[in-house]
């Protein structure tokens, strides 16, 4: 009954990646048309989304500490789904390790999508950067000594010749 926990928490984990990579690619569609407000939205999504994942993962882990403590075994520091996979035996073994994989490939998927957001965020902000420093006039810093604002500056004489040598 446990094994039946972890691996429903481990599929709603995978329909949460899988959710959360749909809104990263409607992400990077809404940076590339500039959709400030549909984004905006997106972001309040993914929040939701994180918060979901956040809560189905507790969820899991204490469907492995469950298992755990059924079987008789001392619970790990921290417990995770390789652990189980060291102490079941097919077919549950099978279909653990298949569900850790799908969840596995989904975050890299998420995760590959959201490096590609970064750098399109951060390509646009350059952009923004660039276009305020044409259209900003500059101004050249010059600083000048107390003497030379009075007119007071003394440069002292210098001889090629010295006469102590």
């Amino acid at each position: 009954m446990t094994l039946e926990a972890i691996l429903t928490n481990m599929d709603q984990l995978e329909k949460l990646h899988r959710s959360l990579l749909r809104i990263a690619n409607d992400k990077t569609n809404r940076i590339k048309q500039n959709d400030i407000s549909a984004l905006d939205q997106l972001l309040k999504d993914e929040q939701a989304h994180l918060a979901a994942i956040l809560q189905t993962d507790n969820a899991r882990e204490q469907a492995v500490i469950r298992f755990f403590t059924e079987q008789g075994r001392p619970v790990p520091l921290q417990p995770s789904i390789s652990d189980v996979l060291e102490l079941t035996e097919e077919p549950d073994h099978t279909r653990l390790k298949e569900a850790k994989d799908r969840l596995l490939q989904a975050i890299h998927e998420l995760k590959w999508q959201n490096d590609l957001n970064q750098k399109l965020t951060y390509q646009s902000l350059q952009f923004v950067n660039l276009s305020l420093d044409m259209v900003r006039p500059r101004t050249d810093s010059v600083n000048y000594s107390k003497k030379e604002i009075q007119g007071n500056a003394k440069t002292p004489d210098l001889t090629s010749f010295d006469s102590h040598a």
